[in-house]
C-alpha cells in the first residue's frame, strides 16, 4: 500500500467504510513476504557482513553452520555411495548364480534328461514283459486245452510240444526282461541319489547367498537409517542458518539508508531492499488502518 492509497483508505474510515479484516490480511500477507525476502537477501549478502560489528555474531555463527553442514553433506555422499553398493550387491547375489552353481544346474540337467530316458525305457519294458506275460497265459491254456482233447494221439502230441517250446521261449524272454527292469530300476535309483546330493548343494548355496544378501540388506537398513539421521540434522542446520540469514536481511534492510557499510553491502541488492522498504511500510498502513495503532 502506498502513502496516496493510505491517505484515501483514512479518508473512507471518516466515513464509516471499515475494511478491518482485509487489513488484517492483506497486512499477513506482506509480511509473509518480507520475512522472505529477509531470509533471501541474507542469504545473498551473508558474506560480505564480516566487518558490519552489529551483525558479527550472526556472520561467524553463519561461517560455523556452513562448515558443520559442508561436513553433514560429505558424509551423507558417503552413506548414499555405501546404500547404493550395498544395493546393487543384494541385486547381484538374488539375481546372479556363480559359475559353479551354473555348472551344478548343467549337470543337474542332463541327470533329469537321462532319468527321464530310462524311466521311459523301464515303462516300455514292463509294457513288453506285460505283453509276454499275456502271450504265456494264453499259451498255457492252450496247451491245457490240447492235452485234454489229443486222446493220446501223435498229432496232438507234436502241438503240445510246440507249444511247450513257445512257452519256455516266452518265459526266458520274461526273465530277461525282468532283469532288465531290474537293472534299469538300479540305475533310475542310483541317479536319483546323485539328484539329491546335487539339489542339497545348490539348497546350500542359496542359502549362502541369502545369507550373503542378507548381510547387504541389513546394511542398505544401517545407511537409509544413517541418512535419515543426517538429513534431519541438515534440516537443524538450514533452519538455524535461514534463522541467521533473515536477521542479517532484516538488519540490512532496515538501516541500509542510515548505515554507510550496511549501504555498502547492500549495494548489490539496492531493488531488493527498496521493494522491502516499502512492504514494511505498507505493513505499517495496514495495520493503523486495522486498529493496532
Amino acid at each position: 500500500m502506498t502513502s496516496s492509497k493510505y491517505f484515501i483508505a483514512r479518508i473512507a474510515q471518516a466515513f464509516g467504510y471499515v475494511r478491518r479484516p482485509q487489513r488484517m490480511a492483506d497486512a499477513a500477507s506482506e509480511m509473509h513476504l518480507l520475512r522472505e525476502a529477509e531470509a533471501y537477501l541474507g542469504e545473498a549478502i551473508w558474506q560480505k557482513v564480516e566487518h558490519v560489528e552489529k551483525l558479527s555474531v550472526e556472520y561467524w555463527n553463519l561461517r560455523k553452520l556452513m562448515k558443520e553442514r559442508m561436513a553433514v553433506d560429505e558424509k551423507l555422499q558417503d552413506c548414499q555411495t555405501r546404500l547404493d553398493k550395498a544395493h546393487q550387491e543384494r541385486a547381484e547375489l538374488l539375481n546372479n548364480m556363480p559359475e559353479e552353481n551354473q555348472e551344478i544346474v548343467n549337470q543337474r540337467v542332463a541327470l533329469l534328461t537321462e532319468l527321464e530316458a530310462l524311466a521311459s525305457e523301464r515303462d516300455k519294458i514292463v509294457a513288453d514283459a506285460r505283453e509276454v506275460r499275456r502271450a504265456y497265459v494264453g499259451l498255457k491254456m492252450k496247451l491245457e486245452v490240447l492235452t485234454g482233447e489229443s486222446g493220446g494221439s501223435f498229432a496232438g502230441f507234436e502241438e503240445a510240444e510246440k507249444v511247450k517250446a513257445r512257452l519256455q521261449v516266452l518265459k526266458e524272454r520274461f526273465a530277461e526282461l525282468k532283469e532288465e527292469r531290474i537293472r534299469i530300476g538300479g540305475l533310475i535309483e542310483q541317479g536319483d541319489g546323485k539328484l539329491d546330493k546335487l539339489d542339497q548343494i545348490l539348497k546350500e548355496e542359496r542359502l549362502k547367498q541369502r545369507e550373503l544378501a542378507s548381510q547387504a540388506f541389513q546394511a542398505i537398513g544401517e545407511c537409509n537409517k544413517e541418512i535419515s539421521i543426517l538429513r534431519a540434522e541438515r534440516g537443524l542446520l538450514d533452519t538455524q542458518m535461514r534463522q541467521l540469514f533473515a536477521e542479517i536481511g532484516r538488519y540490512i534492510s532496515r538501516y541500509s539508508h542510515h548505515d554507510a557499510s550496511c549501504a555498502a553491502v547492500a549495494v548489490s541488492q539496492r531493488g531488493l531492499v527498496d521493494v522491502m522498504r516499502a512492504l514494511r511500510r505498507s505493513v505499517a498502513f495496514n495495520h493503523r488502518l486495522a486498529g493496532f495503532r
